[in-house]
């Protein structure tokens, strides 16, 4: 089953006395403060949860698969997320 950001946020909604709306701005919250560090090259890391950090990856050459012809895909930047120990047990059982 995939939760949505509604879905956790009803979920979070039941264990506080929050509405509906209060739940959702504290998860979009969290998630810009998340974003935000990540775009400022800042690691994030929740004990317990895993660590959020951004990824280089150089210029390369592919193909377009439709005509097999080469193409050069830029270097860019990826948001990476590494399980801590905790997630990967819970995970596991």
């Amino acid at each position: 089953m995939t939760k949505s950001k509604s879905t956790l946020a009803f979920e979070l909604r039941k264990n506080r006395d929050w509405t509906q709306a209060e739940s959702e701005h504290v998860i979009s919250d969290l998630f810009n403060l998340i974003a935000d560090a990540l775009v400022n090259g800042d690691k994030v890391q929740i004990l317990g949860f895993g660590s959020f950090h951004v990824r280089a990856r150089n210029s390369r050459e592919g193909r377009n698969p439709r005509t097999n012809e080469a193409i050069l895909i830029p270097a860019h930047k990826l948001p990476t997320f590494s399980a801590g120990k905790s997630l990967k047990k819970a995970v596991n059982k």
